[in-house]
């Protein structure tokens, strides 16, 4: 039986459920409020749980055109440059887990996935852009209603909220849940071009390093030629960091010089080779408490617009595709009489595991940014037992 959805969202989630309804015959209207589709950002880290549910996808054959594949995570000092523990990627992980470790720009994932879902035709998937939801509502028990704020409106048996942490589905259907708060962490991100670095900048791997109340990550994107860089400090005690839209150049450029002035070799010289960063200001909630969290009748939600979660365990776009190819799976084969109980079964079926990686993300940040005697004991324990505490098969198995 065919169900019509309607996604509010148009992100790296929203795409990937708009995708994972029409292969399976449903349809949907998909809402983006941006007026055209740019995805911007830097890398990400694609684990084997969540390349393996790309392939399922069909996209397979299309990512190996933009993807890097990291040799090893390796793990050093950002005061010294020491190594400290590493951890094989390539070959390595297909075998264990049955899909690769790759690394990609945000923007290719998302291109992607845009062209995959036109590729489904207008009747199967409808994109509409420019669509800022103004109201939401349901008609009885048997419909959902969506209408924008220029007075266009969208009536289906299911409503998909996938618009990210400051989303409107949510607020709307839970008015009493919490908002986003800010961390005390920043992300400064740049993107540099290999073949402009001197060579021993240049990079085949995941490159971490480490360093009290902040630590930095470097790994190859866009097929290995460009080099994805991103800093993740926390702000000094006490002091609140500014507000995401006050992040200019200069703004984000000083604050990254505040916050690295104390590392060395060879991190402050691939920090001194980028010509201009752009700074977030981290945001997230704390751990989902139950499957009433992600669905209310025949609203549910997923990705950030769920569960906003810290970047330190380089899974919030993972588990927004997961959630996708877990809601579509419940869906399918159903009635839109029962897409209620299909909703309940997503929301128990992926809570508990979007909650330990919001948990464990959490508790990485603070693993990272240690300082004081306690860092020596972190370092220590990498060292004699690396491969073991820096593996997840928790996550790349499920």
């Amino acid at each position: 039986m065919r169900i019509h959805s309607l996604i509010v969202g148009g992100g790296i989630g929203g795409l990937a459920a708009a995708l994972a309804l029409a292969r399976a015959g449903h349809g949907t209207d998909l809402m983006e409020q941006a007026p055209a589709f740019d995805e911007v950002g830097a890398g990400i880290q694609l684990g084997p749980n969540v390349v393996r549910r790309l392939r399922a996808l069909g996209l397979g054959e299309a990512l190996e055109a933009f993807v890097a594949r990291p040799e090893r995570l390796c793990v050093a000092s950002a005061l010294t440059g020491a190594r400290i523990a590493s951890l094989p990627l390539a070959g390595a992980f297909e075998q264990r887990y049955g899909a690769p470790y790759f690394t990609i720009h945000r923007a290719d994932l998302h291109g992607l996935l845009l062209a995959a879902v036109r590729e489904q035709g207008a009747e199967q998937v409808a994109v509409h852009t420019g669509a800022r939801i103004e109201r939401l509502s349901t008609r009885g028990d048997e419909r959902v209603c969506v209408a924008s704020v220029d007075g266009r409106a969208w009536e289906g048996d299911a409503l998909v909220g996938a618009d990210g942490v400051w989303g409107q589905v949510r607020p709307r259907i839970w008015p009493d849940a919490l908002p986003a708060r800010p961390t005390g962490h920043t992300a400064f991100r740049a993107l540099l071009r290999q073949d402009a670095l001197p060579a021993a900048l240049r990079s085949r791997q995941v490159d971490v390093w480490l360093a009290p109340r902040l630590h930095a990550v470097a790994y190859p994107v866009r097929g290995g030629d460009w080099l994805n860089l991103v800093v993740l400090a926390e702000s000094p005690a006490g002091e609140a960091p500014p507000d995401a839209r006050d992040w200019d150049q200069a703004s984000s450029r000083a604050a990254l010089d505040r916050a690295t002035g104390h590392v060395g070799q060879p991190l402050r010289s691939l920090l001194d080779a980028v010509p201009a960063w752009r700074a977030w200001t981290l945001c997230d909630r704390p751990p989902l408490t139950g499957p009433q969290e992600m669905v209310d009748g025949r609203v549910a939600l997923l990705g950030d617009a769920a569960h906003p979660m810290l970047p330190y365990l380089a899974q919030g776009a993972g588990m927004a595709i997961e959630d996708a190819v877990a809601l579509v799976a419940q869906l399918d084969g159903r009635t839109p009489a029962e897409v209620p109980h299909a909703l309940a079964r997503y929301a128990q079926a992926r809570w508990a595991r979007n909650a330990q990686v919001q948990a464990r993300a959490r508790r990485n940040g603070r693993i990272f940014h240690l300082g004081g005697p306690v860092r020596w004991g972190r370092d220590l324990a990498m060292r004699f037992a690396g491969p073991a505490l820096m593996d997840q098969p928790w996550l790349y198995a499920g």
